[in-house]
């Protein structure tokens, strides 16, 4: 665990990073050091000033990650905090509080195929391709539904034009993707956006701090 007077987050690169470090700056956290094109992969950030709420007392370091291994981390208590999306939760899983939803990183996980097939209509066991077979199981599971899952690693829209599968789980946001390629969304499964989650040894070590940031976090997501 990281010491009593560090709060460590780990960020996932990319998207998610960016629209954080907006979250930090509005709550009174220099991040320039971040933007600066530093190949660094831990940063500590200076003491915020001039803020309404009160700040932690331990200094805050930021460690950028790839979204699986912010899971990791965090899990491993290597770092105090994670900043992840709902997917790599829900697909990973872990032990691990889910404290708070940042609400940007917004799509979806839906249930897709070619466009004006009913999915539903038969009885054979449905073939789902799918980068995600966790999240695939466990909705399939809830409809007492046997499926077989195939992970795919690239397109996975190929898998029903190939006749690989009848439909696939996948992450959605515009849907143009599925339209130029002649599918079509059959179901939502899961609403996804950006999520706070915290080592559960350091909430309770460290939870004053902890709160004092998800406090600051929350003051900046309101105010913008």
């Amino acid at each position: 665990m990281t010491s009593r007077n560090t709060i460590r987050i780990a960020l996932t690169k990319g998207r998610l990073e960016k629209k954080t470090l907006e979250l930090l700056e509005h709550s009174g956290y220099d991040v320039s050091e971040l933007r600066s094109g530093s190949r660094k992969l831990i940063f500590t950030l200076p003491q915020p000033e001039n803020t309404a709420l009160p700040v932690p007392e331990a200094k805050v370091e930021l460690v950028l990650a790839k979204a699986a291994d912010v899971i990791t981390y965090v899990e491993h208590g290597v770092c105090d905090m994670g900043v992840v999306g709902k997917d790599t939760i829900m697909e990973k899983g872990g032990s691990f509080y889910e404290t708070l939803d940042l609400g940007f990183g917004k799509c979806k996980f839906a249930l897709a195929g070619k466009k004006g097939e009913d999915f539903y209509e038969g009885y054979h066991t449905r073939v789902i391709a799918t980068k995600y077979p966790e999240v695939t199981k466990a909705f399939f599971s809830k409809k007492h539904m046997d499926v077989e899952t195939i992970k795919i690693e690239g397109s996975v829209e190929l898998a029903p034009l190939l006749e690989l599968a009848d439909a696939i789980v996948d992450i959605v946001e515009t849907g143009t993707t599925l339209k130029e390629n002649g599918l079509e969304v059959y179901e939502d499964v899961a609403p996804i956006s950006a999520r706070v989650i915290v080592n559960v040894a350091s909430m309770k070590m460290k939870k004053q701090n902890i709160l004092r940031l998800t406090k600051l976090l929350e003051a900046a997501l309101e105010a913008k």
